[in-house]
């Protein structure tokens, strides 16, 4: 199940770090990464004793921030992340882009 948004208590904000605790090794499966304006985003499905899990790290001027999500919640994470992203508003063209190619053909 997912949670609304609370804020953060600030005297947990820096802990974790999304780091593994001391003694738990992590093998990576599989890794991606997007190059999003000016963040990088590091997608990895990991495995550790505990199970399988998606850690999902932000990087904007070497600040990380770091999320995981259990491989059983990916489903519900997956179809949350895609409604958002349905209600999300385009970014409006930047200066000389076009919407439409086909718009950007002019006849000779």
């Amino acid at each position: 199940m997912i949670m609304p948004h609370r804020a953060r208590s600030a005297s947990l904000a820096g802990e974790g770090g999304g780091l593994p605790p001391p003694g738990l090794e992590e093998h990576t499966l599989h890794s991606e990464r997007l190059q999003i304006e000016r963040k990088t985003f590091t997608l990895s499905l990991r495995e550790n004793p505990r199970g399988q899990f998606l850690r999902i790290t932000e990087d904007v001027a070497g600040r990380h921030d770091t999320i995981i999500v259990p491989a059983p919640g990916l489903g519900e994470f997956l179809r949350v992340l895609t409604d958002i992203a349905g209600k999300a508003q385009p970014a409006p063209a930047a200066t000389g882009d076009v919407a439409c190619p086909e718009a950007a053909a002019t006849p000779d």
